[in-house]
């Protein structure tokens, strides 16, 4: 049983980071910390792929002297495309926080029973 944290305490660490995301987004009221529980969940996906794509043994895809055949490289795609989603992670966070800051100009709150309330007035 040991063995099974030990050896996949990568996979654990992430579905903990997993589970904070719908956790903060059901169970917390305030808008930013919805949007940070978002961010947190993105965070985990992001590391899983990032961790699924890592091979033992595995080297940097370069013509290295010794090396032939596929099976001694890493492949870059899940990287490349990870590092893509991280991008648009950061500008969908950049919007959203532009939003919430005309939310909160225009009715005073962030809380999302309160801003329920006043916006039905």
């Amino acid at each position: 049983m040991r063995e099974l944290f030990t050896e996949h305490l990568i996979y654990w660490l992430i579905l903990f980071l997993f589970m904070l995301g719908p956790y903060g987004m059901i169970f917390k009221k305030n808008l930013v910390k919805k949007l940070m529980s978002m961010n947190i969940m993105q965070v985990a996906v992001i590391l899983f792929f990032l961790a699924l794509g890592q091979k033992t043994g595995g080297t940097i895809p370069i013509n290295l002297p010794g090396l032939i055949g596929a099976e001694h490289y890493i492949n870059p795609l899940p990287h490349t495309l990870m590092l893509t989603a991280i991008v648009v992670s950061l500008a969908t966070l950049g919007v959203s926080l532009g939003l919430l800051l005309t939310v909160q100009k225009r009715y005073g709150t962030l809380e999302e029973d309160e801003l329920l309330r006043r916006m039905n007035q």
